[in-house]
């Protein structure tokens, strides 16, 4: 074989099979969308966006970032929780903590807020056989991407034997703890309370948090920037807890202090 044809075989191999770098900018792409306020490194991106069932895992998964964003989570969680009723009767943090804070829950309602599911490797826990009798011949034919979408849209008593919900709500701790592992505490504190504490408040449902902190959830929110604030602003005097901020009165000037500068 000679050296020139050797050259183009190998240069058509190149071609057909990405390099990580680009498909790392794929995942990076994703989150930089979904947090526009945010620039995720490629690598990070990739680690974040990658179940460690995956086949790629072995070039890095999101085992270790979840286990930190879970960590993470809990703790913004209860202190949340501690800020609302330190006044009020003994609560159960850790049964709390577990209502609002487990992985089929984040799954089901933060995960597609986030568009997750298009852009997360990972591999279902069931056999594809599972999956195709919830399909009609014809529908075999589409790829198994479509037919895992639309099998769980057909029958979705089957999500969780799946482990699709634990597995994306796994990637929202991943998202969490790179978040934190990369941009700080203050915008991991920040996500939790626009990001995610708002849309795993659940009226009317056993799971998700308590009536009574809902208030306060909300209004946290509203006062960094809402469900779509820029996550990289500054916090006023953050290094003092937010019940500190609510109770010291606003500065004023006064008239007299006004009179003598215009003066």
């Amino acid at each position: 074989m000679s050296r020139i044809f050797r050259r183009s075989l190998s240069s058509i191999n190149r071609a057909s099979h990405p390099s990580p770098v680009a498909d790392d900018a794929r995942f990076a792409a994703h989150l930089n969308n979904v947090f526009p306020s945010l620039h995720f490194p490629p690598g990070l991106a990739q680690r974040i966006l990658t179940h460690g069932g995956h086949k790629t895992a072995p070039q890095g998964h999101n085992a270790r970032l979840s286990f930190v964003g879970r960590r993470v989570l809990e703790s913004y969680y209860l202190l949340f929780l501690h800020s609302v009723a330190r006044t009020q009767n003994q609560h159960d943090y850790e049964y709390l903590s577990s209502r609002a804070l487990n992985s089929y829950l984040l799954g089901e309602h933060v995960a597609p807020r986030w568009s997750l599911g298009r852009i997360l490797q990972w591999a279902p826990a069931v056999s594809q056989d599972v999956l195709m009798a919830h399909k009609n011949a014809k529908k075999l034919k589409q790829p198994a991407d479509v037919q895992l979408e639309n099998a769980l849209q057909a029958n979705p008593g089957i999500v969780k034997s799946v482990g699709l919900y634990k597995v994306m709500g796994e990637a929202v701790q991943s998202v969490v703890g790179g978040v934190y592992h990369q941009f700080g505490g203050s915008v991991a504190h920040r996500l939790f309370h626009t990001r995610i504490l708002p849309h795993i408040l659940l009226p009317n449902q056993a799971e998700g948090v308590p009536l009574e902190f809902h208030h306060r959830a909300l209004t946290i929110c509203e006062r960094m920037g809402g469900v779509d604030g820029n996550l990289l602003v500054q916090e006023l005097a953050s290094n003092r807890a937010l019940p500190e901020l609510e109770l010291e009165p606003a500065e004023t000037v006064q008239p007299k202090r006004v009179a003598a500068a215009s003066a």
